[in-house]
């Protein structure tokens, strides 16, 4: 036995003697408790017929090989070895690479050669890497061979000896003797209260071994706590042939995990801590996952944490997120006291920007019904489109969290836009009498028999005009709704986080069943009142046109959009209006300021101006707004990041989308106030617009685990996003600079 092969058997059973013990046992197989040396587990021949060489396969039972990983090559630079042809293969899913296609027992792959060397000799390269059933993954080998070139066919079978030493690299063979430790000497985990809602966990590494960081991960099956998004301080950056470029740790790990409790005596928390590390020469061992029992002291007051599941860093700081302190509330509150909770926010939000549209539509739709609509049906009427508009953003939030996206970004394309700010348009014409939408009379015949049967009539359409409008109107993300998205995404508790929503939706829904109920009084029963009253409900339609087509044309555009509705509003007010009483002198004068505001539209559009409610910019006070720098992709976002961090500069990050409400009042009402200017004077500032929620911009939010805009992230001076001062919705000036100075400080406080 040449002394080459005596060194390799020797640390090999080093290494399997290592690798049998127990703190490392991946089950082995039934016929076997060691591994075997990658020779004896992949064994060839190599034939060349003076065309193409073939390389035949033999791999052991419970050893298999991957394709991507297989490959022939010269080692004379003047040989060519064409594409390799492979046979096929099996679908195989492992905790490596993911879905791969393997091959086991015989098999063989050829590829043409041109311009073989005179020599009696093919040298050649095999390239191979394969893996245990029972766990164990080889590094990638490259093992040198040769063929002869005299005799066709010719064969060489693989010999163990003095390949094996050619085959391993230098730093292959550790220093120490040859062996690996076991999984459990290499890595020392450890879990330790750091408080009442607190955990450290330590790994202490040994010499010549690493983590990666990537495959850490921590979970709970406790449900009396919620885990935060730990803190894991900046690793190195290390290439290899397992995982490309990835950022490891050497020597030790501590990384803190925040807990969200309720108030109360010491509770026993379960961690499940899954990590995976190799050693320097050369060896990858399988993803580990420990059960870690910890005891949290008894604690006084209730604690928030950021969102589970995330690698992303939480802040130590004492700030919690209202979208945080609601994720927390559905979670784990009374459900009565949830309902109710989320009935007032969507009350609140009903007088936003996001909901007010509904009221014209809703308005339009009742008036269209005629003067003989009673309050009765106008009340059910209503009733029918506010609930199309909560099963529809029930539903949406259902799927925005199991997808992890928000729904309403999809409906936001500029064709969607189109066609239904078409739909605006064409109705408010019907409304001024230019037209009349009406069915066939044979079907209108057929239509009036059954509706003498039953008085439903359009409740199917108005409800489909509620589901529409809750996904192309009302497109908004709000703290409550990122809270319920967030629960249903993170604990799969649809039923809560569901029912949240939908009795959000209803509490937004709640005046315009008010309007509903009261349309019966407050619309003229017959008489010419009738149709001024449906022209001005299309004045209306024009309006919620404009404010569509707004998102879609360039701001100077938008005012001649806002200016046709205002100039339809002054013309019909002052020709159909019959200044007979103080009230017609009253609308008759709204008709003027109407037509006016219209003028001064088209004039700003002309003179340059953006805001419809100050057309005139060399009228309007002069509010000077946030400068951004625009990223697009994640790999825009780190650069700036990491520039920013070189320079001790924390970074705010705004996600934008031309098509959000809030959004634009972000920049209008919030970004241009001196307070707020003032607190991010040394900080970066990045936008992310989404406008187009195409698949760089998906895949950015999917990266923060965000469900829309608006969002506003933060950066310390360290390029650690402080994830607990998420913004999310629209919010005052005021609270915002207070927010943005705790989140850009360069420490936080405990």
């Amino acid at each position: 036995m040449r002394i080459a092969e005596v060194r390799w058997l020797g640390w090999l059973l080093l290494l399997l003697a290592n690798l049998a013990a127990p703190a490392l046992a991946a089950p082995p197989t039934a016929a076997q408790d060691e591994f075997i040396p990658p020779e004896q587990a992949f064994k060839y021949t190599v034939e060349y017929d003076g065309a193409r060489v073939t390389v035949r396969w033999n791999v052991t039972p419970g050893y298999y090989l991957y394709r991507k990983r297989l490959g022939i090559e010269s080692e004379d630079a003047a040989t060519t070895i064409g594409a390799v042809q492979f046979p096929k293969g099996e679908t195989h899913t492992d905790e490596y690479f993911g879905e791969q296609e393997i091959y086991r027992g015989a098999f063989e792959i050829s590829a043409p050669v041109s311009g073989a060397p005179a020599a009696q000799s093919l040298a050649l390269v095999l390239k191979l890497q394969g893996c245990a059933d029972a766990g164990l993954c080889y590094p990638p080998l490259r093992w040198k061979t040769s063929v002869s070139t005299t005799s066709s066919p010719s064969a060489l079978t693989s010999a163990f000896a003095s390949r094996a030493a050619a085959s391993l690299p230098a730093s292959s063979v550790p220093s120490n003797s040859g062996d690996f430790l076991p999984v459990d000497q290499a890595f020392r985990l450890d879990a330790v209260a750091d408080g009442p809602d607190r955990v450290r966990i330590i790994w202490e590494i040994a010499p010549d071994y690493y983590l990666y960081r990537e495959r850490l991960k921590v979970a709970t099956d406790s449900n009396q706590v919620q885990l935060g998004a730990w803190t894991l301080p900046k690793g190195e950056t290390k290439t290899d042939e397992y995982f490309g470029t990835q950022e490891v740790y050497h020597d030790e790990l501590i990384a803190l995990l925040p807990v969200s409790r309720a108030a109360g005596a010491a509770i026993e928390l379960p961690l499940r801590v899954t990590y995976q590390g190799c050693a320097e020469a050369g060896l990858c061992y399988p993803p580990e996952t420990r059960l870690l029992p910890v005891t949290l002291p008894a604690s006084t007051t209730a604690s928030a944490a950021g969102a589970s599941g995330s690698t992303a860093t939480t802040g130590t700081g004492g700030f919690v997120s209202e979208q945080d302190r609601l994720a927390l509330l559905i979670r784990d509150g009374n459900i009565w006291l949830v309902l109710a909770t989320f009935f007032g926010i969507g009350l609140l939000l009903a007088f936003t920007p996001c909901v007010l549209p509904m009221v014209p539509i809703l308005s339009g739709l009742i008036a269209g019904q005629g003067a003989n609509v009673t309050t009765r049906r106008a009340f059910a009427l209503s009733l029918a489109y506010v609930l199309g508009m909560a099963l529809t953003n029930t539903l949406a939030g259902v799927a925005a969290a199991a997808a992890g996206q928000q729904v309403q970004a999809i409906f936001q394309q500029t064709w969607i836009i189109v066609l239904f700010g078409l739909l605006f348009v064409v109705l408010a014409l019907s409304m001024f009498g230019t037209f009349t939408i009406q069915m066939p009379s044979a079907i209108q015949s057929r239509l009036t028999d059954v509706s003498n049967q039953q008085r439903a009539g359009t409740y199917g359409g108005v409800a489909m005009m509620g589901a529409l409008s809750a996904l192309i109107v009302t497109a908004c993300v709000a703290p409550a709704m990122i809270a319920t998205l967030t629960v249903m995404s993170q604990t799969g508790d649809v039923v809560r986080g569901g029912s949240a929503l939908f009795v959000m939706s209803l509490g937004m829904g709640a005046p315009l069943l008010i309007l509903g109920a009261s349309a019966g009084r407050w619309l003229p029963r017959a008489g010419a009142w009738m149709d001024t009253v449906k022209k001005l409900f299309g004045v209306l339609m024009l309006g919620v046109a404009a404010w569509m087509f707004a998102r879609i044309v360039p701001e100077r555009w938008a005012l001649l959009l806002w200016a046709v509705p205002a100039l339809a509003a002054g013309w019909l007010l002052w020709t159909e209006v019959k200044p007979a009483s103080w009230r017609g002198w009253s609308l008759r004068a709204a008709g003027v300021l109407a037509a006016l505001w219209g003028v001064a539209l088209i004039a700003g559009a002309v003179l340059g101006g953006k805001d419809p409610l100050a057309p005139i910019p060399q009228l309007a006070a002069r509010h000077t707004g946030l400068e951004f720098q625009r990223v697009k992709t994640l790999a825009d976002l780190e650069r700036a990041v990491a520039t920013a961090a070189a320079g001790k500069r924390a970074v705010m990050l705004d996600f934008y989308a031309d098509w959000c409400v809030s959004c634009k009042e972000m920049e209008k009402y919030t970004f241009t106030e001196a307070t707020v200017r003032g607190a991010l004077r040394d900080v970066v500032l990045l936008q992310a617009d989404v406008t187009a929620n195409d698949a760089d911009d998906q895949a950015l939010l999917r990266h923060f685990g965000i469900f829309g805009p608006p969002t506003i992230a933060f950066y310390g001076p360290d390029g650690v996003e402080r994830r607990n001062y998420r913004v999310v919705g629209f919010l005052k000036a005021e609270p915002f600079a207070a927010i943005a100075v705790q989140a850009t400080a360069p420490t936080l406080r405990p």
